[in-house]
């Protein structure tokens, strides 16, 4: 399906099955000399089928065009080794461009998940089963690095770049400021809250994403473009909701703590969630594993306010108020 949002800027619903997130949303910006697809969808058949189709209902040469990819995810990142051409641009972000070219970040992601009550005889099926493991790209295109500030010119738009960390190291969106559009990737969407997650002892993500959301709130915006589901108009009111979520989430862990010291895989199992299970138990494990991303995230951002402290005991990091 294509959507026209404005004149020369068009949405390709990508489809994401079996996925909760139902579908991608990959833009296409239409110039005269050079074309701009932000975002790509996950390296398998019905993504690339979509994205074809669309891109042939357009009429868009992949030789005169180039890619702007807002963060690592492969279902963001995963179609643009098939799509982009020997001419192409791919710009990308600093620092999830570090993480990619570093390489062993899911050896080191498994290991933590062990140290953080992530339970043995699930982990492997968490990996195999996780889509930005099982969708990644078929090889690593070269990047044209971009940051904050710098300016992409595309038919009647000027992107400037956004960095805005927290959802990924490195998650970047484009600002038109003049038409005051904003292609917020997974940074702002609009009816559900984006996964803020926790899988190293370097970042501290969710205040990163604050701080991200502080950012984006200052700019003026009339329409934010977002990498799933639809479109939306009212920027600040939703940041304003987002920020009220991690408030309450985190007064939830706390909640959690005031009966004793629990691992993060433990406090993920009392939280919250908006899944159709009966029980923790049931969910399926890679659901468990964002869970448990998400309970860390909201740890680490608690322990550097000073309320929680995570102490090693047994090869496992336990958590208590502090």
């Amino acid at each position: 399906m294509i959507e026209e949002m404005c004149p020369g800027l068009h949405r390709i619903d990508v489809p994401l099955p079996k996925n909760p997130l139902k579908s991608l949303n990959s833009y296409v910006i239409e110039g005269q000399e050079r074309n701009l697809i932000v975002d790509t969808g996950m390296n398998r058949p019905e993504c690339l089928n979509a994205m074809r189709a669309g891109l042939a209902q357009l009429d868009l040469e992949l030789a005169r065009t180039d890619f702007f990819i807002t963060h690592l995810h492969a279902d963001h990142l995963g179609l643009v080794s098939e799509l982009a051409a020997d001419s192409s641009k791919v710009y990308f972000n600093q620092p999830d461009a570090d993480v990619i070219c570093a390489g062993g970040f899911w050896e080191y992601m498994v290991d933590f998940a062990r140290a953080n009550g992530f339970p043995e005889d699930e982990i492997e099926q968490a990996l195999l089963r996780h889509p930005g493991y099982k969708y990644s790209p078929k090889s690593v295109p070269e990047f044209t690095i971009v940051g904050e500030g710098d300016t992409i010119p595309v038919g009647h738009y000027t992107f400037e770049c956004v960095e805005t960390p927290g959802h990924t190291r490195g998650h970047m969106c484009l600002y038109e400021r003049e038409k005051r559009i904003l292609v917020s990737g997974d940074h702002i969407l609009g009816d559900i809250t984006p996964n803020i997650s926790q899988w190293d002892t370097e970042d501290n993500t969710l205040e990163q994403y604050l701080t991200s959301l502080d950012k984006t709130y200052a700019l003026d915006v009339d329409l934010v473009l977002p990498g799933h589901r639809k479109a939306f108009t009212d920027c600040k009111a939703r940041i304003r909701e987002l920020q009220h979520h991690h408030q309450v989430r985190a007064n939830e862990v706390l909640s959690i703590l005031e009966n004793g010291g629990k691992n993060a895989y433990q406090v993920a199992s009392r939280m919250s969630w908006d899944i159709e299970c009966d029980s923790w138990e049931l969910f399926p494990i890679t659901q468990k594993w964002f869970a448990t991303g998400e309970a860390l995230a909201h740890l680490k951002y608690l322990e550097g306010k000073q309320m929680v402290q995570g102490e090693m005991q047994k090869g496992k990091i336990l958590f208590s108020l502090k």
